[in-house]
C-alpha cells in the first residue's frame, strides 16, 4: 500500500488576506504542461499580482509567474455547480482571489477563496490588531 505524501504549500498570496475579507475557500485543479508542473513542484512560482476570472463558462488564473517566464494563463478546472456559485458570488461584487498552490501528491491544486476588498481603514485596523497581539504575546515571555 503507497504512502500518502503530506500536502505542501508550494506558494501562498500572503497580500490576499491583508487586501481582502476572505469567504468560502474551493481547492480547484490546473490544467497544467509538463514543464509548468516541474517548475511548480520546484516552487518558482508566485501568486503576487495574480488574480481569478471567468471566460465563456471557464475558471481561469491570470498572470502566474513560473520562473523567470512571462505570467501564465492557466485554466482551473472546477465543476459546473462550483462555477456556478462561484459567478454568482461576483455578481454579489466578490473578487476570486487565489490563496495558495498545493502540491503534496500526485495533484496540484490551487486554493481560491471569494473575497470583499478591504478599504484602507479596514487594513489599518489589521495592522494595528496585529501590532496589539505581537505586543500581548511578548508580554508574556
Amino acid at each position: 500500500m503507497k504512502k500518502k505524501k503530506p500536502t505542501e504549500n508550494v506558494t501562498v498570496n500572503r497580500k490576499a488576506r491583508y487586501d481582502y475579507v476572505l469567504g468560502e475557500e474551493l481547492s480547484c485543479g490546473m490544467s497544467l504542461s509538463g514543464p509548468e508542473v516541474r517548475l511548480i513542484r520546484d516552487h518558482h512560482a508566485q501568486l503576487k499580482g495574480s488574480f481569478v476570472t471567468i471566460r465563456k463558462g471557464e475558471l481561469w488564473l491570470n498572470n502566474l509567474t513560473l520562473g523567470s517566464e512571462v505570467a501564465r494563463n492557466i485554466r482551473l478546472l472546477v465543476t459546473k455547480r462550483q462555477l456556478l456559485s462561484l459567478d454568482r458570488a461576483r455578481q454579489d461584487g466578490y473578487s476570486i482571489v487565489p490563496l495558495k498552490i498545493l502540491a503534496g501528491g500526485r495533484y496540484i491544486k490551487l486554493v481560491i477563496a471569494t473575497g470583499k476588498g478591504k478599504k484602507k481603514y479596514d487594513k489599518r485596523r489589521t495592522i494595528k490588531g496585529r501590532d496589539l497581539d505581537r505586543e500581548a504575546r511578548r508580554g508574556l515571555k
